[in-house]
């Protein structure tokens, strides 16, 4: 490695109440747009306070232990959502409300930094006291870690920073796999075309085979990959044309409607990572597609 990088490690984030309902098909673990927005709005409130040249320009997520609040009883074939109790109308009667997956999380979270100030104990002593005032995909921010500063310009300053988020599992893209899977003419299965969602379900599918031996039968199950594959919303694209909408928040700020778009990831253990860039997520935006996404850096030769 031969340029300095700044890696600020938030470790041991406990939240509470994350929205765990990442997009319209998936629940568990929040979107990748939630991580990514919370970290620029930190990014915000400390050019604020002072530090007007800071700039986070990518994030990585570690979690440690997730908690998702649903439940299943005795008998039951599918879990159910544990939501809330809401306060019950003049009648006496249930309000009518919008089922809410959450969960809780240990995370710890790694913050690519450019233009860090010289005074680095200041901006550490800065850093708490708006974190504790933000929100991460919905959630509460119970407690931290001490925050440290890692200098990465070597392989053993690397593995300093990988030590430091062990025993955890790191979010990585597994876009690829999407790629190779979807051929230029997609085939027929059963008399209709195999879509995005099949080619998706296909990799986090356990299929489960017999096979007939001397002695008897065995059973063998098997996944199309290997790892621990799952799906993952990455961003939003744009299905409707930039304009005003009537009581838009920001009036400044051109408005469309969105869908999610969701792909695969990986959770990998962080000492199976060779380089920072494999973990760490920025933005990008590709106009001519409508898409506004959240991706991992390109892998540095």
């Amino acid at each position: 490695m031969s340029d300095l990088r700044t890696i600020l490690l938030i470790p041991h984030l406990k939240i509470q109440n994350a929205n765990a309902l990442s997009s319209p098909y998936t629940i568990g673990f929040p979107a990748m747009t939630a991580w990514l927005g919370a970290v620029h709005a930190l990014q915000r409130k400390l050019n604020q306070a002072g530090f007007e040249n800071l700039k986070f320009k990518s994030v990585g997520v570690a979690c440690h232990d997730l908690n998702l609040q649903t439940h299943k009883g005795r008998g039951d074939y599918v879990h159910s959502i544990i939501s809330t109790g809401n306060p019950l109308d003049k009648d006496g009667s249930r309000p009518a409300f919008i089922e809410e997956a959450r969960c809780h999380l240990d995370v710890s979270l790694i913050v690519e930094c450019e233009n860090l100030p010289c005074d680095e104990s200041e901006f550490l002593h800065a850093l708490p006291t708006h974190l504790h005032r933000l929100k991460i995909a919905g959630g509460d921010i119970l407690d931290f870690s001490e925050v440290d500063i890692f200098k990465i310009d070597d392989e053993a300053t690397r593995r300093a920073l990988m030590r430091n988020l062990m025993p955890s599992y790191v979010i990585i893209e597994r876009r690829e796999l999407m790629i190779e899977a979807h051929p230029p003419q997609p085939p027929f299965e059963g008399g209709r075309k195999i879509d995005a969602i099949d080619m998706l379900l296909d990799y986090l599918t356990v299929k489960h085979r017999s096979i007939q031996t001397e002695s008897g039968g065995e059973w063998s199950q098997k996944r199309k990959t290997s790892g621990w594959i799952v799906p993952i919303a990455t961003g939003f694209q744009g299905i409707s044309a930039l304009g005003k909408a009537e009581n838009q928040r920001d009036l400044t700020t051109p408005h469309r409607f969105a869908e999610s778009v969701v792909t695969l990831g990986e959770f990998i253990m962080p000492h199976r990572i060779k380089t920072l860039d494999r973990m760490l997520w920025q933005y990008h935006v590709d106009l001519e597609n409508d898409l506004y996404l959240c991706k991992n850096l390109p892998i540095s030769k």
